[in-house]
Order: structure tokens, then sequence, then C-alpha cells
């Protein structure tokens, strides 16, 4: 790697209904925002949302298929908006700088029109 290194984009499959439901399952968090469509109408939503974490889910993916998860050392995330089904979710990532034993890297998921749901920092260990 070296400073401006592109990592391949992960390229996830439009979000469904079934999947939202799905991640309610695996993780617990049933709050009908992201389950039920007629709920997340009277709280002023076209249809429901997808859960933040399922995103923050696709950076750790993309990330695990970037560098060997025994090589990361740090990793952290800020939500900058909310994801409908119906959305195609592709993640990017770079290295930004280095030090003397650690790429300083980030990663952004982000829709086909280019919004970003996700954006993260993560940094790995130099071998």
């Amino acid at each position: 790697m070296n400073i401006g290194y592109q990592f391949a984009t992960l390229e996830k499959e439009e979000i469904t209904h079934t999947q939202i439901v799905r991640y309610a399952g695996a993780s617990g968090d049933f709050n009908p925002i992201h389950t039920v469509v007629p709920f997340a109408q009277k709280a002023g939503m076209d249809d429901v949302i997808a859960h933040g974490l399922m995103v923050m889910g696709f950076i750790g993916q993309a990330i695990g298929d970037w560098v060997p998860v025994k090589d990361l050392a740090k990793f952290g995330v800020r939500f900058k908006a909310i994801t409908k089904p119906g959305e195609k979710i592709n993640v990017t990532g770079s290295v930004l700088d280095e030090t003397e034993d650690r790429w300083i890297c980030e990663a952004k998921a982000s829709n086909e029109a280019g919004e970003v749901k996700v954006q993260a920092k993560f940094e790995v260990r130099k071998k």
C-alpha cells in the first residue's frame, strides 16, 4: 500500500424490505421505523429506513476484504444519511496517510447518486 491507494469497490445488491427485516431479526432492533411501512409513513417518511448499523456492516465487510482483520488497529464511523429500500450501496476506500507503524485509511458507503450514508476512518498495522 501507499498513500492514495484505492481499495477495490464493494458493490452491494439493492436493499430490500426483506433484507431489512432479516437484519432486524439478527440484531434484535425491531423499531417499526425499520420494518412497518405505515408506521414509517406516519412518522413522515415515504418508506421504512435501513438500520445504520447494517450499512456500517457493509463497510466492515469491505475492510475485511481489503486487509487482514488481524491487522485492523482502529475503526470508527459517522452516520451521514438514511438508507431506504431500493438503494444500492457501494463501499469505497483509500489510504489517506501513514505513521511509522500504521496506514490511516477511510471508507465511504454511498448510494448510486453519490450520497454518503456512512463514513469510516480506520487504521491498519503495517507488517
